[in-house]
């Protein structure tokens, strides 16, 4: 047997806290080295270039997330197919879907550059950018831009990696990106004097030496999923069930833009001058606890995935409930984190005190019911990794549209800069409980529809 097929055996087979373990941990170190990197540009971009440069990372972070979010739209999907097809044994659809994400990547990265880079100057000034940090934004979001066909090759294709059996190969792949940006990213910025631009060159760069990693994966044909010719041609089954999933990680990411501009602009109207770099670095500091858990719904997807096409919804559910506790637990660390320590963790980023003052206390208003977001996280990936795309999407973006985007218009209204950083504990606990109505209406419909497979497994055991 291969190591590739037994791999993919594993899925059905091995007990589903090993899997969890075996499949989540690279994951999990995978999006941890990610985050850490994003981190510490933004440390060094703060400490080499200063908190106007900050100001402009926080005003082009809802840009490229918005950019990452179109491309994300292909890999989660991708991945989600891809796994669900290998549970029902259908290899030649797997390849092709491989290469159908592959050939996505690159058509949505050049559909999707040329028009935000003609327009580029007039988005950054809708999303909050004034004279001062303009240039900042401007020329990290140039750059990044330049680089969005190698990034979404690259991540769309680690993601169905992970997904068809390899999760150690694709956190390698990760880390050993960020290391060269880690190494790069200093010496750009501080040795060649380039700035943001220094810093922005630098994650091209590795990500191109990431790229160069996963293709040459996907095109050794001992694996079981590779490239393949004659099955590089588009067909509509396989795309509409690649956006159909992958439609609910992009509109969330998507949304979190759009309200993203919104608390932006209550900022500068609240705030004072470092509001907006404070949120920024909010932002990055959250979604770095946050990654933790999507790296553990990563682990989960191609065992939920897998065993969903296989039949065998015992082992979906087992699964479902170690990753609710363990997403619970990440979030709460991060919790601890950010209420013991969070001048330490300010401090970091730049040694101006207004600005540590301003994010301190944005910081323990943002994160005070975080120990509840890792089970919802967990919960609208299980249904992304089901296949139930109007579900994910909808418990998703529970809390951007339904709630965080009312609360930041309303709020500030009364309670000036508070009443934006304490919207944020108020839309996670309402899309806590509203994920929660669903996943227990789901459970009882989900038992009811495969109880032949529940009472065989009683009697089998």
């Amino acid at each position: 047997m291969s190591a590739s097929t037994k791999n993919i055996a594993e899925l059905e087979n091995a007990p589903i806290l090993k899997l969890l373990v075996r499949y989540s941990l690279p994951a999990i170190a995978g999006v941890v080295v990610y985050s850490l990197y994003n981190l510490i540009d933004s440390v060094f971009i703060g400490r080499g270039v200063g908190p106007d440069a900050l100001n402009g990372l926080g005003v082009a972070f809802p840009v490229m997330m918005l950019v990452f979010a179109l491309g994300t739209l292909v890999g989660l999907g991708g991945a989600s197919v891809s796994s669900i097809l290998l549970g029902k044994k259908d290899i030649d659809s797997a390849r092709r879907t491989v290469c159908s994400v592959a050939s996505l990547s690159i058509i949505s990265a050049i559909i999707l550059i040329i028009p935000v880079l003609i327009f580029l100057e007039e988005i950054l000034i809708a999303f909050g950018a004034n004279e001062t940090i303009l240039p900042y934004a401007y020329d990290f979001m140039f750059v990044t831009l330049l680089g969005i066909p190698v990034t979404y090759l690259f991540f769309n294709l680690n993601h169905v990696m992970r997904a068809t059996g390899f999760p150690h190969k694709a956190m390698m792949s990760t880390v050993i990106s960020a290391g060269i940006n880690l190494a790069l990213a200093p010496l750009f910025i501080f040795g060649f004097d380039w700035g943001i631009t220094g810093a922005a060159l630098a994650t091209v760069i590795a990500q191109v030496i990431g790229l160069v990693r996963v293709l040459l994966h996907f095109s050794n044909k001992s694996y079981l999923v590779h490239f393949q010719q004659g099955l590089w041609g588009l067909r509509k089954r396989i795309i509409s069930g690649i956006f159909s999933i992958g439609m609910a990680p992009c509109l969330v990411n998507a949304c979190g833009c759009l309200v993203t501009v919104f608390i932006n602009r209550e900022l500068a109207a609240t705030g004072d001058e470092f509001a907006l770099g404070a949120f920024g670095t909010i932002n990055r500091v959250l979604i770095t606890f946050a990654m933790l858990v999507v790296g553990l719904t990563q682990g989960m997807q191609p065992i939920i995935g897998y065993n969903h096409g296989a039949l065998k919804p015992q082992r979906v559910l087992q699964t479902l409930k170690f990753g609710i506790i363990g997403g619970s637990f990440l979030t709460t660390l991060g919790f601890l984190a950010c209420m013991i320590f969070p001048r330490t963790i300010s401090e970091c980023f730049t040694e101006n005190t207004n600005f540590v003052n301003t994010t301190v206390d944005g910081l323990r208003y943002a994160c005070l019911v975080f120990p509840i977001v890792g089970g919802q996280i967990v919960i609208g990936n299980f249904f992304q990794a089901i296949g139930k795309a109007r579900l994910s999407i909808f418990i998703s973006l529970t809390r951007q549209m339904i709630f965080l985007l009312p609360c930041v218009l309303i709020l500030p209204q009364f309670l000036g800069l508070t009443g934006v950083w304490i919207s944020m504990p108020i839309s996670d606990l309402a899309s806590c409980l509203v994920s929660i109505f669903f996943i227990k209406k789901f459970l009882h419909y989900y038992r009811l529809k495969h109880r032949h497979y529940f009472s065989h497994s009683l009697r089998s055991a």
